[in-house]
């Protein structure tokens, strides 16, 4: 269970140095406390974390509430284009956007290996704090633990957000109806071949970098469009096919993708040839499949070319009667082909 006091210790210490490595195992004493009073508080600074108490306490405005968590083991833990800091931020805010939620607040829990330098402590918490500010939500509470030597692969993360829904769409699979438009908000594939990149040291001609990043702005400025979006979902592990997948299961319909619809970067492209991908599987840490109105297409097309994260934006497919398969596509040579669930780990530990 997350002991928030480990973030919300009332008690300051004297402002000594402290080891360029973490030493000590278990999740109290004066190590931790330093870690507090020198990393986490300055760099997370804010007034509901100020509180300095059990439990973060905050006002929540009318309407509905949505809360999620998920933890990070990414492997390295810098990458280009980002790092497990700044995906922690973006994963956990893109899950509230995916419900149609204003992200309000996050929790963080650290589990650190012994051994793990100060300095990569201190970069990932920076990151992570310029992340949160980036989309206005606050860190207010948290945990850290520290663990024994080849027992953590140096950092774990673990976060939690909550959301206010303040419209009145249902926006889950349940909603999406025959005719829906599939929307995705950029080229798909770069996150997982970015990360596949720097941990096998592999070299392309061009650098690669994780489209890694928020889409809560993005989302409520389709709201506030008020386009009658049937479905969000965030295309991280298992890439578009996974996700779409899931949502046509749960809705009993079919998605038929056009596959020259789809965009791909030649580079990501090539080298998913080289390696044996299929783009479609790939994990993606900053886009998302829209399944809207058709008679909202143009306005979400032209709202999305507008911000910084839909500038990519294409309509790749639409929702028929359940057909062969759930999610089924025409070839780029006109056949048709099944796309089915990933099978199996394609790229581990990318988020």
């Amino acid at each position: 269970m997350t002991d928030t006091r480990d973030f919300s210790l009332s008690c300051p210490i004297p402002k000594t140095d402290y080891p360029t490595v973490l030493l000590a195992h278990g999740g109290g004493g004066t190590l931790m406390q330093r870690l507090l009073e020198t990393v986490f508080f300055p760099t997370f600074q804010n007034e509901i974390l100020d509180q300095h108490h059990d439990a973060a306490v905050f006002p929540v405005p009318h309407g509905r509430i949505a809360f999620t968590t998920d933890s990070y083991v990414v492997n390295p833990l810098f990458f280009p284009g980002g790092d497990i800091g700044s995906l922690a931020v973006h994963g956990t805010v893109n899950d509230l956007a995916m419900s149609g939620a204003r992200p309000l607040a996050l929790s963080a829990g650290f589990i650190l290996e012994e051994g793990l330098p100060m300095e990569t402590l201190e970069r990932v918490v920076r990151s992570m704090q310029a992340a949160a500010a980036q989309v206005d939500v606050p860190i207010v509470t948290g945990d850290t633990k520290v663990v024994d030597r080849g027992k953590g692969d140096g950092i774990f993360i673990n976060t939690a957000g909550i959301g206010i829904i303040e419209h009145g769409l249902e926006i889950s699979p349940r909603s999406v109806r025959e005719g829906g438009a599939v929307l995705i908000n950029g080229d798909l594939g770069r996150h997982g071949i970015a990360i596949l990149a720097v941990r096998e040291g592999l070299a392309f001609e061009t650098a690669i970098e994780s489209d890694s990043a928020p889409l809560a702005d993005l989302v409520q400025q389709l709201l506030q469009a008020g386009l009658r979006i049937q479905c969000l979902r965030d295309l991280t592990r298992g890439g578009l096919a996974s996700a779409l997948n899931e949502i046509a299961e749960v809705s009993g319909l079919t998605i038929a993708l056009d596959e020259r619809a789809i965009p791909v970067r030649e580079d990501v492209r090539g080298a998913c040839e080289l390696l044996g991908f299929d783009p479609l599987y790939v994990a993606n840490e900053g886009r998302m499949a829209a399944i809207i109105d058709p008679e909202d297409v143009d306005n979400a097309l032209e709202i999305m070319a507008a911000h910084p994260q839909g500038q990519g934006a294409a309509v790749i497919g639409r929702v028929t009667s359940r057909a062969a398969a759930p999610v089924v596509m025409t070839s780029r040579i006109g056949s048709s082909r099944i796309v089915d669930r990933l099978s199996g780990e394609q790229l581990p530990r990318i988020c």
